[in-house]
């Protein structure tokens, strides 16, 4: 096969099979620390606030790993850094399932961040290497591991935790990482040819120079939409299952509430793909911000449990597509040999942003005693990505969003 024709092949599919697969076992551990909040907050004596820190925590692991790892990518190959990190994954399960004390757990929800980082954005950086006219469609693909995993991990996790507590969840997960991850990573081994990648390189680097806005402050603007989209989007998603709790649902119901609203981000997600590969990653990102903020106010008025299964559907179906869109746009505009790191950089901002409106919701909630106040903060989040995403179209007139194909 020659170095052009491997971008799209057979050969490429393959691989996005395989990293989907790793991603939704190695996404496990972001949502498993939302489904354990509950059951953390009983066993501790926590505020909601408190016991939202794992999760907190997590998230700015996730944000230095996706960088960390990303670079790690650059330099040693994706099998390496997913060895590594799976390596990590299970020691960080293992010491909190068997340690006494909450700061300690929570401590290790950090680590365990830092690890699975490399399962969301360092793999979707490698996967975009191995197409350019499908580009947007499988970066989707492998960016749905993690809502996959979103979707089936709290289903299945509840059962676990009702029969052995959230320790023994824990422990379960540390061997399904070391049974499934580490077996097929080493079918990844294999590198795309200079050639393809110099091919790549050459027409993002004109549709770059067709732009009127430099790479860092693409990158600076990036981050910061970044961070707003992410503040809003962790409110029902981190907050979903505590919230139904509230209202005298349950968590089982909330954990069901979570899957169905990442399902819908699933679809959301593999439809972004294909209008990215037909309208770039700007307007694709610029569609899913706003229906994303849409999606945020329709929580304000409803809290029967129809209505939120519904809500919370809508709001997956919106914002799915928001955050492989990121990487869409940097691969577009950035050279191959920087993908890790630069996507890193701009998912490293997403995970900040989930971390910080994580906790935020949760002290928002113990000042207010109600989830209205923490909806509207993400409201606000929102219009800031929103504002940020025109101003790149603007800047860009219209030339930054040209057919990738």
């Amino acid at each position: 096969m020659s170095a052009a024709s491997i971008l799209d092949s057979r050969t490429s599919w393959m691989r996005l099979t395989l990293t989907l697969v790793i991603a939704i076992v190695g996404n496990a551990g972001m949502w498993s620390a939302i489904v354990v909040l509950p059951d953390m907050q009983a066993e501790f004596g926590l505020g909601r606030a408190d016991s939202s820190l794992p999760y907190t925590l997590f998230m700015l692991g996730f944000a230095v790993g996706s960088f960390g790892m990303g670079k790690l990518v650059d330099k040693l190959g994706v099998t390496r850094a997913i060895w590594i990190s799976s390596v990590v994954t299970i020691v960080a399960f293992t010491l909190a399932s068997l340690s006494p004390i909450y700061w300690i757990v929570a401590l290790l929800h950090a680590v365990l961040g830092f690890a699975t980082a490399t399962f969301f954005g360092p793999l979707m950086a490698d996967i975009s290497l191995w197409f350019f006219r499908r580009r947007g469609i499988a970066v989707a693909i492998a960016a749905s591991g993690n809502y996959l995993a979103g979707a089936i991990w709290p289903i299945l996790l509840s059962d676990v935790i009702a029969e052995q507590g959230w320790r023994g969840a824990y422990l379960a997960l540390a061997a399904i990482t070391l049974v499934v991850i580490l077996p097929l990573s080493v079918f990844l081994r294999q590198q795309v040819p200079a050639e393809a990648i110099a091919t790549a390189d050459a027409r993002a680097s004109a549709r770059a120079s067709a732009v009127s806005i430099s790479p860092r402050l693409l990158t600076g603007l990036l981050i910061v939409a970044a961070l707003g989209c992410c503040v809003a989007m962790s409110m029902p998603q981190v907050h979903i299952v505590a919230y139904c709790v509230d209202l005298g649902y349950g968590p089982a119901v909330g954990a069901e509430m979570l899957s169905v609203m990442l399902l819908g981000g699933v679809i959301s997600r593999l439809i972004s793909g294909l209008i990215a590969d037909k309208l770039g990653g700007v307007v694709t990102l610029l569609i899913g911000s706003t229906l994303q903020c849409i999606a945020l106010f329709l929580y304000l008025p409803f809290d029967g449990l129809v209505p939120l299964y519904m809500v919370s559907a809508v709001f997956g179906l919106s914002q799915g597509g928001i955050v492989p869109a990121y990487a869409l746009v940097v691969r577009e505009y950035m050279p191959a040999r920087e993908a890790g790191a630069r996507v890193g950089l701009v998912i490293a901002a997403t995970m900040v942003g989930m971390a910080l409106g994580g906790w935020m919701s949760g002290w928002i909630y113990d000042l207010t005693r109600s989830y209205q106040a923490a909806f509207l903060n993400g409201i606000a989040w929102n219009i800031l990505n929103v504002a940020i995403m025109l101003l790149i179209l603007f800047r860009a007139k219209s030339r930054a969003l040209p057919n990738p194909a």
